[in-house]
């Protein structure tokens, strides 16, 4: 009989470090996507509050912390990241696990913002993308979500197969930014 080992989506490359960048995978846990049914919005926001202790995201925003986070993921749609959404929850939204879909990096360091420069159209300026925002965008023309986690510090997601080419776009620009920072 055949016996199947679970591996993680970046097995074996990550982490990564170059110069002061580091690219690193993420254990997000159970991964929900939740929408609301038609006109019910505002109780789903107000029990998935209640339920999950974080605020319903507003569109472009993320919500909670590591460990349990909510990121707007779409018009009329929630990423719930940590634990698994409470099933009392279907009552005012369709509920998708998305666990094994979607793989999720942390990119961090000084220069991080450069590195995502040469990756995605996003304006990641310090005004314009603080801390807390999310986007669907795409990075290396693959459909992404990323997020701000901290002042050096992005979280970025894309489908599960499209991981190799992530990291190998990634380390790609960390070498263009650490080289241009050397000299």
């Amino acid at each position: 009989m055949i016996e199947l080992t679970a591996k993680s989506p970046f097995d074996g490359m990550l982490p990564l470090t170059v110069g002061a960048l580091s690219l690193s995978e993420v254990d997000t846990g159970a991964m929900t996507a939740l929408s609301a049914r038609k006109g019910q919005g505002e109780a789903l926001a107000s029990a998935f509050k209640q339920t999950h202790g974080v605020a319903w995201p507003r569109a472009g925003r993320a919500t909670g912390r590591e460990g349990c986070r909510a990121l707007w993921f779409g018009h009329a749609h929630v990423l719930l990241m940590g634990p698994p959404a409470a099933p009392a929850l279907a009552e005012w939204a369709a509920l998708v696990d998305q666990s094994d879909a979607w793989a999720v990096a942390r990119l961090e360091g000084t220069g991080v913002r450069d590195v995502l420069a040469r990756l995605t159209p996003l304006d990641l300026r310090e005004g314009q993308f603080k801390r807390g925002r999310t986007a669907r965008s795409e990075v290396a023309h693959m459909p992404a979500s990323i997020t701000r986690i901290g002042a050096q510090s992005y979280q970025v997601m894309v489908f599960r197969a499209m991981v190799g080419t992530l990291v190998e776009e990634v380390q790609t620009a960390m070498q263009g930014v650490a080289a241009r920072a050397g000299g």
